[in-house]
């Protein structure tokens, strides 16, 4: 994800030239916590997806123990951050594009907890399986709309609003409540039946709506900012991606929402819901598949000016896992074999994208050759 300039007093080192280990912690950014959402969303499309040969429930489910290990490491590491280097943390904290990657963390949680119920429950069982879950999502929730809240409020009172301008980085604080929406959904059935289920799934349209509206307004102004003015900044180019992870949560969080319907409210509304994800799925879908175009071709346009690697190439990964859960949800409603279709289709882009970043990125961390904050 995107890694700004920041004022510190210290320039990072490789690992390997530093022997104080004290000071790997001192630059873990609030952006590493995509990683554990790009690797999470390739577990979690797969166990959406309508095609489950052997391998892939295997490949799925090794996939999940990895997201749950970098959940565990990053975190680790990004409270030791805090701990360690305050000074650090609160420069990045203060930083008007890293502060909007503090909606990764959310993600990640809730990411790793739908997987949890979705994959993990073979290992674990289904009961524990439930309870991880609802605890990591209602955590994911707690700190996602703290994020949709208190990143908007900090723009708006602190930052250098003369050189503000829209980047698709500004979605990343306000999709967490829409994921949180989406993998709500997914424990509707496990909620005790009453007013219980009921509230959940009120919540979960409410956050639908909150980020989906707020994220609406926000990609119209990003659209507007690459029209008038440009890419940002070449590195920061992968980012456009971003967009889809808005588009893509939206359309599977509608669908799976209006599948859960069924079991909480009577006819007609259950239906009428049920419709409701159908037809958006299919509106927002056009939107996204003209999205994902321009997102290649802008990728391409920066890749013949020099793009390198760098953490802003995960925005590859969690947006088009965003695309297949969508198609997949999408296709189950409309009970299409062409949306399925693309859904595999995407996921085998989500795999070759995953699989790329993944290598890159733990190679360069074992090299200590990462590109950190500069």
């Amino acid at each position: 994800m995107s890694t700004p300039t920041i004022a510190r007093p210290h320039q990072p080192a490789r690992l390997r030239e530093r022997p104080d280990t004290a000071r790997v912690f001192e630059h873990i950014t609030p952006n590493w916590f995509a990683a554990v959402m790009g690797t999470g969303i390739v577990a979690n499309a797969a166990a959406g997806l309508p095609w489950h040969p052997g391998p892939l429930r295997a490949f799925t489910l090794a996939i999940w123990v990895l997201a749950v290990l970098m959940l565990a490491t990053i975190g680790t590491a990004f409270l030791l951050h805090w701990r360690r280097h305050p000074d650090n943390a609160r420069g990045y904290a203060r930083h008007p594009v890293m502060v909007q990657f503090y909606g990764a963390l959310p993600m990640a949680i809730l990411t790793v907890g739908a997987g949890t119920l979705l994959v993990g429950r073979d290992v674990i069982g289904l009961h524990a399986a439930v309870v991880v879950d609802l605890a990591l999502w209602t955590t994911g929730t707690i700190i996602g709309l703290g994020t949709s809240l208190w990143v908007p409020f900090r723009m708006i009172t602190r930052h250098d609003h003369a050189k503000a301008v829209a980047l698709p980085a500004w979605l990343m604080p306000i999709v967490p409540p829409m994921v949180s929406a989406s993998t709500g959904a997914l424990l509707l059935p496990h909620v005790p039946a009453g007013q219980a289920r009921l509230t959940l799934l009120i919540a979960c349209y409410a956050m639908f709506g909150m980020s989906l509206l707020l994220g609406m307004i926000t990609i119209t102004m990003i659209y507007s900012r690459l029209v008038h003015g440009g890419l940002p900044a070449l590195q920061a180019a992968p980012t456009v991606w971003i967009t889809l992870g808005m588009i893509g949560q939206s359309v599977t969080a509608a669908n799976l929402l209006g599948a859960g319907a069924g079991d909480v409210l009577p006819a007609p509304y259950a239906g009428g819901l049920r419709i409701f994800g159908l037809v958006f799925g299919m509106v927002m879908g056009g939107f996204g598949a003209l999205m994902f175009a321009l997102a290649i071709a802008l990728t391409v346009h920066a890749g013949r000016r020099g793009l390198r690697f760098s953490l802003t190439w995960w925005s590859f990964t969690f947006p088009v896992g965003t695309c297949v859960t969508g198609a997949s949800a999408l296709g189950t409603t409309a009970g299409s074999t062409v949306v399925h279709g693309l859904a595999v289709v995407l996921y085998v882009v989500l795999l070759g994208a995953w699989a790329t970043v993944a290598i890159i990125t733990a190679r360069g961390a074992w090299r200590g050759s990462l590109p950190g904050p500069a």
